[in-house]
C-alpha cells in the first residue's frame, strides 16, 4: 500500500482504565478525536471532530467533495498549525462558498455532514460508462486483504475505514471517527498527488448512504464496496449516475444494487 493505518502512532489512541462484565479492572485502547476548523482563504469554513493524522488532505478532500474548490483550482499553500488544530488551504483565486455557505442540505454522516449549494446537478451530468470491470474475485481478494491489514479499527475500534484500490490491489487506506472523513482524506491525497481515479475502486467498511455515494461520484469512482448496508436514496443516486454499489461484501456475499454491467463472473 502506498499509505495504510499507522497503528503505531501515539496521538491516534489513549489508554483508557475501566471495567469488563465482571467488574475486574482493565486497561484498553481508545481513539483519539479532536476538533479541526478549516478555513478557505480568510473564510472559516467548518469544525470538524477528526483523528487529525492527515489534516491536509483531509481539508483538500472536503473543500473538492463539498464542490467549494474544483479540480482546476490551484492551490497555492496548506498551512497546519498544530497547536491550535487549524488549518488553512489558499487558493490562487477566490471562491465563490459565500453563495454555497446559503444553500445547504444536512446529511446522514457519523458526524454532521453538509453538502453546499447546488452539489446534486452534479448527477444531471454523470454518467459512468460501463468500460471499467470489476471480477468477482477481486471483491473476496479486496475484503479479505483490506480486514487482515492492522488498523485502529483492530486496535481499539469506534472508527471507520476507506480504501482506494485498483483491481484486486488496496493502495490508500484511511480510518477516521467517520467515514465520510476517511473518504474526504482520500480525496485530498488523490488531488495533491494527481492520481487517476477512472480505473480505481471505493472499498469502505462503512454503510452506503446517500453521502458516500455523492462523495465517489464527486471523486469520479465507479466502483464502491462496502461491507456494510445500504440506504434506499443511496442506491437511487448510484444508478442515476450508473456507479456500480456493492453492499454486505462479507466472506463469500454480497448484494450488487447498481452499474451491474461492470462485474465479471471470471
Amino acid at each position: 500500500m502506498i499509505l495504510k493505518p499507522n497503528i503505531n502512532n501515539p496521538k491516534l489512541t489513549r489508554k483508557i482504565c475501566g471495567y469488563d462484565q465482571e467488574m475486574k479492572k482493565i486497561s484498553l485502547d481508545v481513539v483519539e478525536e479532536q476538533p479541526l476548523t478549516l478555513f478557505l482563504n480568510s473564510q472559516e469554513i467548518v469544525t470538524m471532530m477528526t483523528i487529525n493524522d492527515y489534516p491536509e488532505f483531509l481539508a483538500v478532500g472536503y473543500l473538492l467533495n463539498q464542490n467549494m474548490i474544483s479540480r482546476d483550482d490551484e492551490i497555492t499553500s496548506i498551512e497546519y498549525e498544530d497547536e491550535i488544530n487549524v488549518v488553512v488551504v489558499r487558493t490562487k483565486k477566490k471562491s465563490n462558498f459565500e453563495k454555497k455557505l446559503k444553500k445547504k442540505t444536512i446529511t446522514s454522516g457519523c458526524a454532521q455532514g453538509t453538502v453546499f449549494g447546488d452539489i446534486m446537478e452534479i448527477f444531471e451530468k454523470k454518467k459512468f460508462k460501463d468500460d471499467q470491470k470489476l471480477k468477482i474475485e477481486w471483491i473476496y481478494e479486496l475484503s479479505k486483504s483490506i480486514t487482515l491489514t492492522p488498523s485502529i479499527y483492530l486496535k481499539a475500534g469506534a472508527i471507520h475505514g476507506c480504501v482506494l484500490c485498483e483491481k484486486n490491489t488496496p493502495l490508500i487506506y484511511m480510518e477516521d471517527v467517520g467515514r465520510h472523513n476517511a473518504i474526504d482524506k482520500i480525496a485530498g491525497y488523490m488531488f495533491l498527488n494527481k492520481i487517476n481515479s477512472y480505473n480505481k475502486i471505493f472499498y469502505t467498511t462503512g454503510r452506503l448512504t446517500s453521502e458516500m455515494v455523492i462523495k465517489s461520484v464527486i471523486m469520479e469512482i465507479p466502483i464502491v464496496i462496502s461491507r456494510s448496508g445500504f440506504t434506499v436514496w443511496g442506491v437511487e443516486l448510484a444508478r442515476k449516475a450508473n456507479l456500480t454499489l456493492i453492499g454486505r461484501a462479507k466472506g463469500k456475499k454480497f448484494t450488487l444494487l447498481s452499474g451491474e454491467k461492470r462485474v465479471e463472473n471470471k
